[in-house]
């Protein structure tokens, strides 16, 4: 009966935003995605990536809420400090909203709807993409209740992670985690001032200018709360901690404040303190993302930041197989492999960027990326960018994809408590911790709801997956993964245009 609901509010969802749904397989053939003999319907892709991040909701859901297995959930949220810290995003399959990777989720979805604005709109997907974006967004902004506070996450982790209930049902502790001058953690604040600069470049256009300045204001406020009072997010955090340090997130948000104002105090940061690096992108690390904007600034002739261009090239050498500077190894299907931990995520960031520099040197006439063993033209750059996103889709030895929804084989048992459960409009009753860990957890019955897009954290170092809920390192999908992959199903449906004369990088950047 449930799965009966499932399946019948999914289709709903076809009347609100266009390529959502199941049955079929997802492309041109019935092998579309697997074994490379077509292309995988990345459309469809696209819809249901976005289409995951309204399963992860926390709050009150709007009436236009297209999964419909969800409910309310989390009302009180910040009551306790008398703050409204309601909507937001649950982080992956626990019901905790932990502000840091948020923020980064959200910086990569706007990222994503800046550079890819008509891809998404093209597949029908624009508005969608912009009412995620504004959901995370939002509680971003309202989470920053001072000059220097930040609430960075709702929910007592422990004791989340020590039940197993649907988010409406759910009645561990809603602790309240936040920064201030006296605890600071520059990283959290960096990441959210750098999502609130990059959403404003997605709003700044519509009509109402009032959210998207809104979202600058609390954004410059945020970089100097980040910058004036500067201190590790892994002495003041409970989870997500920092392990690289807050440079990165202060150039990271200095990065996207400059895109965002053209003020000339963000330039001056970037080019006083040019430096870092890292082989991997992901919600601790982003000196390869500052790196990539400092970069599109650099190739566009307006500033001096040729720093930033070789760290970028270094990163590109590192990831890309048999530059003779590789330093993260593929698995025997071709499958970016940094780490047997929720690979997944560092493997959509990875493609995303490569994406994106494939298209700026395109756009900038700036030849090839240089390494010790090899060099890389755009095109090739991005074919193996596209090899990525076809992995994910299904072309990989389980001849699988690892989104959910997808094609005909997909992730059944993900290790996500209300996808497991059922739906509280098909099972009214409270479901309590312990029932959910004694009954939901280790049956190895699918589970009840299918969340569509969710992307999981994917096969082990040999392409294998056991497909098993208790196994959250390869099936608990998160916000982050999912947001990367926004922008490069986004790049991958769009690559094959004809791509823009020389000197049109340009237009890719602010020039307010």
């Amino acid at each position: 009966m449930a799965s009966m609901a499932v399946k019948m509010w999914v289709l709903m969802a076809l009347m609100m935003c266009a390529g959502v749904g199941l049955g079929a397989p997802d492309g041109a053939g019935a092998a579309a995605g697997l074994g490379g003999l077509s292309s995988p319907d990345y459309s469809g892709a696209l819809a249901k990536a976005i289409m995951f991040f309204e399963g992860q909701r926390s709050g009150r859901l709007p009436a236009n809420q297209r999964v419909k297995w969800r409910g309310d959930s989390a009302l009180n949220d910040g009551q306790a400090d008398n703050v409204n810290l309601t909507g937001g995003y649950y982080d992956a399959g626990d019901n905790v909203k932990f502000g840091f990777p948020m923020a980064f989720s959200i910086t990569l979805l706007s990222w994503s709807a800046a550079e890819y604005r008509g891809e998404a709109a093209a597949a029908g997907q624009l508005r969608c993409l912009r009412s995620a974006i504004q959901w995370g967004a939002d509680f971003l902004r309202r989470a920053h209740t001072s000059p220097t506070t930040l609430y960075t996450q709702v929910g007592d982790g422990n004791a989340d992670h020590s039940c197993w209930e649907r988010p409406e049902d759910m009645d561990t502790p809603r602790t309240l985690y936040k920064i201030t001058k006296n605890s600071p953690g520059s990283e959290a604040a960096g990441e959210a001032a750098a999502a609130l600069a990059a959403a404003y470049l997605v709003f700044r256009d519509d009509r109402d200018k009032t959210f998207a300045t809104q979202l600058l204001a609390a954004s410059r406020s945020l970089f100097d709360f980040a910058n004036n009072y500067r201190g590790s997010f892994q002495s003041s955090c409970p989870f997500y901690c920092s392990y690289s340090g807050f440079q990165d997130e202060l150039l990271w948000a200095s990065a996207w404040l400059y895109r965002a104002t053209r003020d000339r105090k963000y330039l001056d940061f970037l080019q006083n303190n040019q430096g870092g690096s890292s082989n991997m992108f992901s919600w601790d690390n982003k000196y390869p993302g500052a790196q990539m904007l400092a970069t599109q600034e650099y190739l566009a002739g307006r500033t001096d930041l040729e720093g930033y261009k070789r760290g970028l090239d270094s990163f590109v050498c590192a990831v890309m197989p048999n530059s003779g500077n590789t330093q993260i190894r593929t698995t025997p299907g071709g499958l970016l492999f940094t780490s047997d931990s929720v690979n997944m995520q560092y493997t959509a960031t990875a493609t995303l960027l490569l994406f994106i520099y494939s298209k700026t040197l395109s756009s900038s006439g700036s030849g090839t990326v240089q390494c010790s063993g090899a060099s890389f033209s755009p095109d090739q750059i991005r074919s193996f960018a596209a090899s990525q996103v076809d992995y994910i889709l299904g072309d990989n030895p389980m001849g699988m994809s690892y989104m959910v929804g997808f094609s005909s084989k997909f992730p059944r048992r993900i290790h996500h408590r209300g996808s497991s459960i059922p739906s509280i409009k098909a099972l009214s009753r409270k479901v309590t911790c312990n029932e959910g860990f004694s009954s939901w957890l280790p049956t190895s019955d699918p589970n009840q709801n299918i969340h569509v897009g969710a992307i999981v954290g994917g096969p082990d170092g040999n392409d294998q997956f056991p497909d098993n809920r208790g196994d959250s390192t390869h099936s608990e999908p998160a916000t982050y993964i999912n947001a990367a992959f926004v922008g490069a199903c986004a790049a991958a449906l769009g690559q094959n245009q004809v791509q823009g004369p020389v000197g049109d990088i340009a237009s890719v950047i602010s020039s307010k």
